[in-house]
C-alpha cells in the first residue's frame, strides 16, 4: 500500500507527475543542459545511463552536479536518470545525488531509475532520498512489466514510464508499435490501480518525421498515457500537440457538460450517461490544465 499522504502529494501536484512533454539530454554533454530547459518541455531529464559511455560516467555525473547545484549561476531543474541498481555506478550517482538534494535551492526534481524491477529496492533508494523528491520506475524487462503494480505502489513513486526498446529486446519481440499493446496495456491500468500519475510512454525512434512523432503520441494518449518522453527538442510540439483535446473535443465536452444530463439522454444522436458526462468534465479540465502549462 501506498503511504496516503505522502503518495497523493508527490502522485497529484508535483511538476514530474503533471508533465506531458518530458526531454531526455545527455548527461556528458552539460553545454547541452540549458538548451534542454529553454526547448520548452514540462519536463528534462539528464541521462546518466544510455547516453553515457561507460568511460564518461564519473565526469558525467560530476557534471551534473555542478548543473544542478548552480554555484555562482542559476541551478538547472531537472531530473536525473541514474544507472540500474546494481550497476558499477549506482551507488555512486546516489551518493552523489542525495548529498546533492541537501543542498538549498538544488535543482534536483526527481531520479529515474531505468530496468526497475523490484518494489523493495526502489523503497531502500526512497528511504535515501528527501520526501520532495520523486521516483520515476522505468519498465523495461518483462518483469518489471509482471511487477510494475508494487512498483507504483512504493510511496515516493509519482508515476512510471516505459521504456519500449529494452522491453522488447528482453522479450525478443518483433518491431513496431502493435506488439507493445499488452504491455502499453498493463503500465497504464496498473498505474491508475496504484493511484499514481498516468504513465509516461517511451519515446518515439523518429526525430525529423513530425507526422510520425503525432501517431505515436496519439497512440499513446489512446491508451491512457499522461505523456511521453522526448530524446529530441523536435518531438515535442507533436507530442504536446497529441496529449492537447482538440477544438472539436473540447466542443463536444462543453455540449455535454451544457446539457446538464441527469440519467441518461440523447445528444447530437450519441447516448449520454454519467460516465460519459465525467469524459467530458476530465477532456475541460485537461485543456485547462494544459493552457495554464503553456
Amino acid at each position: 500500500m501506498r503511504d496516503g499522504a505522502r503518495g497523493t502529494a508527490i502522485a497529484g501536484t508535483h511538476p514530474v507527475a503533471q508533465a506531458v512533454t518530458a526531454l531526455f539530454v545527455p548527461g556528458n554533454r552539460p553545454e547541452r543542459f540549458e538548451k534542454a530547459v529553454a526547448a520548452g518541455a514540462d519536463l528534462v531529464i539528464i541521462d546518466l545511463e544510455d547516453a553515457v559511455p561507460i568511460v564518461d560516467k564519473t565526469r558525467a555525473l560530476d557534471a551534473v552536479v555542478v548543473a544542478l547545484r548552480g554555484g555562482d549561476s542559476i541551478p538547472v531543474r531537472a531530473m536525473v536518470r541514474i544507472n540500474a541498481m546494481g550497476s558499477t555506478s549506482f551507488d555512486r550517482e546516489v551518493a552523489a545525488l542525495v548529498a546533492l538534494s541537501a543542498d538549498p535551492g538544488n535543482g534536483l526534481v526527481g531520479v529515474m531509475v531505468p530496468k526497475a524491477e523490484h518494489a523493495g529496492e526502489l523503497a531502500a533508494l526512497a528511504q535515501r532520498l528527501p520526501a520532495e523528491v520523486p521516483i520515476v520506475p522505468l519498465a523495461e524487462t518483462a518483469l518489471g512489466l509482471r511487477n510494475c503494480f508494487e512498483l507504483a505502489s512504493v510511496a515516493s513513486v509519482s508515476r512510471l514510464a516505459f521504456g519500449a526498446i529494452d522491453f522488447v529486446l528482453d522479450i525478443d519481440a518483433g518491431d513496431g508499435d502493435r506488439y507493445l499493446d499488452y504491455a502499453r496495456s498493463h503500465l497504464v491500468v496498473a498505474s491508475r490501480a496504484a493511484n499514481v500519475a498516468a504513465p509516461l510512454d517511451s519515446p518515439s525512434p523518429e526525430i525529423r518525421n513530425a507526422s510520425l512523432v503525432l501517431e505515436s503520441a496519439r497512440l499513446a494518449r489512446h491508451f491512457g498515457f499522461g505523456g511521453k518522453l522526448c530524446i529530441h527538442p523536435a518531438q515535442l510540439a507533436g507530442v504536446a500537440a497529441a496529449f492537447t483535446p482538440s477544438e472539436e473535443s473540447i466542443r463536444w465536452a462543453r455540449a455535454v457538460v451544457d446539457a446538464g444530463v441527469d440519467g441518461a439522454a440523447s445528444l447530437e444522436g450519441r447516448m449520454v450517461d454519467p460516465p460519459v458526462v465525467e469524459r467530458a468534465n476530465r477532456i475541460l479540465k485537461r485543456a485547462e490544465v494544459l493552457r495554464k502549462q503553456a
